[in-house]
């Protein structure tokens, strides 16, 4: 794996988590009892974007480190993905 293919693997798993994380605690502005004029009633009432991003990143990076030593180390190969018996030796 090279520098752009380890950026590329953050990218994805930074996201994936991302989506994940992004629910969770989420209350609207109608649970809430407070609807801003001009947005919809299941607008985040406060997102915490900057709480979230920071969790994301931290698992992220956790995520990245055993992923990225596992195909380092060679344990896990392309050849071993290959299902289909397509890659020729």
């Amino acid at each position: 794996m090279n520098l752009t293919g380890g950026i590329v693997l953050f990218a994805v798993i930074w996201f994936m988590v991302f989506f994940v994380v992004l629910p969770i605690r989420f209350q609207s502005q109608e649970e809430a009892g407070h609807v801003v004029p001009g947005t919809p009633a299941s607008a985040p009432h406060e997102a915490n974007l900057k709480k979230k991003a920071l969790i994301t990143t931290g698992i992220a990076v956790v995520l990245w480190g055993v992923i990225a030593s596992i195909i380092l180390s060679g344990v896990i190969s392309v050849r071993d993905l290959d299902w289909f018996g397509r890659i020729k030796n």
